[in-house]
């Protein structure tokens, strides 16, 4: 029993980690966009995409989440029976997404939010904006691809 509540705890985890450092960098991505619309209120196609990018971790600790999920028969399907040991590998899985989508969406929000203050003062550099911004995301998708790798390699 001790398994399966370790491993609805890595999935929550990942949800919620990846999930609060989404919504921080969204925040600041926000607040930032928010002044530079207030005095250029046609800059919101530019900004969107630099607002939403660290939304991605978000998405990705729920990717993990519903693959722990379907491996564990929590969402209809046949249930497992899991040790802790099973358990503790499962919950271990969870922690590369977790942690790198926290510290990541918190990062590519700062890194945004400075390219939503380049594109104030020269909209035609949102590419490189984007670019820069992009950069950040490859470590978040690199600790969804190992938990992604850990969970499709364990027996249960």
């Amino acid at each position: 029993m001790f398994g399966i509540a370790l491993s609805i705890f890595g999935a929550a985890l990942a949800v919620a980690l990846s999930g609060i450092g989404s919504s921080i960098g969204v925040g600041l991505t926000g607040q930032v966009s928010s002044g530079v619309m207030s005095e250029d209120p046609k800059s919101f196609g530019k900004l969107l995409l630099l607002n939403v990018l660290p939304a991605t971790q978000g998405v990705y600790g729920a990717i993990v989440a519903f693959l722990v999920m379907l491996k564990i028969g929590f969402l209809g399907g046949e249930s497992v029976s899991l040790t802790n040991i099973q358990g503790l590998q499962i919950f271990l899985a969870c922690l590369p997404i977790a942690l790198a989508g926290l510290f990541s969406a918190v990062h590519q929000g700062k890194v945004c939010a400075s390219g939503i203050r380049m594109v104030s003062k020269q909209p035609q550099e949102v590419g490189k904006a984007l670019v820069i911004g992009v950069l950040v995301e490859f470590y978040a998708i690199l600790g969804l691809l190992v938990s992604i790798l850990f969970l499709f390699n364990m027996q249960l």
